[in-house]
């Protein structure tokens, strides 16, 4: 196998693995649904209260609910907390979050819109509810409790900022909800306090569980597929996709010491963390409005009359941030999902992380790392190219041969197996060095496509944002012109007429799939092939010097 045949090779791979990517997540991670005939949400009521429906609140072991009494909300029914880096609306019905913007984060580049996770909106909405069910809960599916607030708004002045909401029951029971946030943090406390002011003794757990219309959001590509869906981990499964399909095909129900549910997006993550010391259910539901549910439901605990009992959870909603998503709980940090090469992939990100957190660029970071990366690969690219340049010294004699030969294969292969031995040339030393590359840009590429550090991250001149395309395609064009001169140098001729033309298409048809790939990941491979031009140069320079040398020798 010649050089050319081989990047013949890697483009055939490279195309058939991001079809199989798109085929796998479209076949399986997304509902079909389509937004035109989907079950459409009712629009928010005046006091914000968020539509129910039969069965979206989870039932707990023995739940004999009955419905609450519900008290008086503050005017509008919402409520405003305001931190560093979030911004957020909390329904009094239920204390649930119906809506969440990241600060830090736009929704698209140079626009004063924040991205924003929980949202409730007519025909969508994702949002975060918890509390307490079981035979004396106060959350059912035929009612919620409406807490009262000592403020309509909250803004974080310190380190730290709690908003507790209140609900008082007919038996003097009182409930406290507590949200703590603590600054430059997306990760939320979720506390729960019962003050068992009653004769009897209560019973109840803790839920949460995150709400999402099933739509497919329709911005990915072929060249960009990412998921939004659900995921989950437990003691069978330390990650585990469940995608909006499997929700209406299979609901889950799964008992396991600690665990985490979570609703995932690109580069975005929204996840319930319960209590890691005790054992959780984790399941899945869906109504007739098109909205499929993830949440965990916590044991039961008994509270005695005139005791307190408190209950907690986390809820994180924000950016893929490995290493805080990791302190939360136990392989949350997989929702950063870098597929079959995340062994290859974590290494290329925390080498890229080094040298951003030094040069603060990661532009220059990308070009660090393919300097790197070809450093650690020049030993066999010297030896792919010394084989390539001999290739290239007896291609006169396998011209003739094939023509002394014609199609007499067997003789064919047996002579030039015979003249490789002679000529000391190894057939398959070009493939190697290529063929490591492969998974090298593949992991690259998950690592541009799911690290949240890089979206919207800035390089220079035009180029704005590496996990978008070049937006005026001269990064791809470069990278074309690169290859195609590679292609010139390369010194093995091909001689079938059908391998020759696709060869003098494959730059052309690379520049084509470029166009539409993260300008990071173009980057990277122009680098690549400009290192690989200049060594190629470098080496075939230094063959013909010593060339000269044996010929004066020999002339002598």
């Amino acid at each position: 196998m010649d050089s050319q045949r081989t990047i013949l090779v890697i483009a055939l791979l490279v195309l058939s693995f991001l079809m199989f990517q798109q085929w796998q997540h479209k076949g399986g991670n997304t509902p079909g649904i389509d937004p035109t005939t989907a079950p459409q949400v009712a629009e928010p009521a005046a006091n914000n209260d968020v539509p129910q429906a039969t069965g979206d609140i989870p039932v707990a072991s023995n739940n004999n609910d009955s419905p609450t009494t519900e008290t008086t909300a503050i005017e509008g029914d919402t409520i405003t907390v305001s931190t560093d880096v979030l911004r957020v609306e909390i329904s009094l019905r239920g204390g649930d979050l119906i809506k969440s913007e990241l600060l830090q984060h736009a929704e698209t580049l140079g626009e004063e819109a924040r991205y924003t996770i929980l949202y409730q909106r007519p025909g969508n909405l994702h949002i975060a509810q918890s509390g307490l069910i079981g035979p004396d809960g106060v959350d059912s599916a035929d009612s919620r409790p409406v807490y009262s607030a000592q403020q309509r708004s909250y803004e974080m002045n310190g380190d730290t900022l709690e908003v507790p909401l209140v609900y008082q029951q007919e038996d003097g029971t009182e409930v406290t909800k507590t949200y703590t946030f603590v600054r430059s943090d997306y990760a939320i406390n979720v506390d729960y306090r019962v003050a068992n002011n009653s004769d009897r003794a209560k019973t109840m757990s803790m839920y949460g569980q995150l709400k999402q219309t099933m739509l497919d959001g329709g911005r990915d590509s072929m060249f960009m597929p990412t998921y939004r869906g659900a995921a989950y981990s437990a003691e069978s499964n330390r990650y585990k996709k469940y995608s909006f399909s499997d929700i209406q095909d299979n609901a889950l129900s799964n008992n396991t010491p600690a665990g985490w549910v979570a609703m995932l997006e690109h580069y975005f993550v929204t996840a319930w963390v319960p209590d890691q010391e005790a054992t959780n259910r984790l399941y899945t539901n869906n109504n007739a409005l098109g909205e499929g549910m993830i949440g965990f439901i916590g044991p039961a605990h008994t509270v005695a009359p005139g005791e307190t009992l408190e209950l907690s959870s986390s809820l994180y909603m924000g950016p893929k941030n490995q290493a805080r998503l990791k302190e939360l709980a136990e392989h949350l940090n997989l929702t950063v999902d870098y597929g079959f090469l995340w062994w290859l992939a974590q290494p290329i990100y925390w080498l890229l992380s080094l040298l951003q957190s030094i040069v603060i660029n990661w532009g220059l970071a990308i070009i660090l790392v393919t300097v790197i990366i070809k450093s650690l690969l020049y030993p066999l690219t010297k030896a792919q190219y010394v084989s390539m340049a001999k290739m290239r010294k007896i291609a006169p004699k396998m011209k003739e041969m094939r023509e002394r030969l014609g199609d007499d294969r067997q003789k064919m292969s047996a002579a030039m197996m015979k003249m490789y031995k002679e000529e000391k040339v190894n057939p398959l030393g070009g493939c190697l060095p290529m063929l490591l590359q492969l998974p090298i840009f593949l992991a690259l590429y998950w690592v541009l496509l799911e690290s949240p550090e890089i979206r919207h991250a800035d390089f220079m001149l035009w180029i704005n944002d590496l996990s978008s395309r070049d937006p005026y395609f001269i990064l791809p064009l470069l990278m074309g012109g690169s290859m195609w001169l590679m292609q010139r140098l390369q010194p093995t001729p091909v001689t079938d007429p059908m391998q020759q033309k696709i060869l003098q298409f494959m730059p052309i048809i690379f520049t084509v799939f470029f166009l539409f790939f993260p300008a990071g990941l173009v980057l990277y491979w122009l680098v690549s092939n400009l290192i690989s031009i200049t060594q190629m140069t470098w080496i075939y320079r230094q063959i013909e010097k010593q060339d000269e040398k044996k010929s004066k020798v020999k002339a002598r």
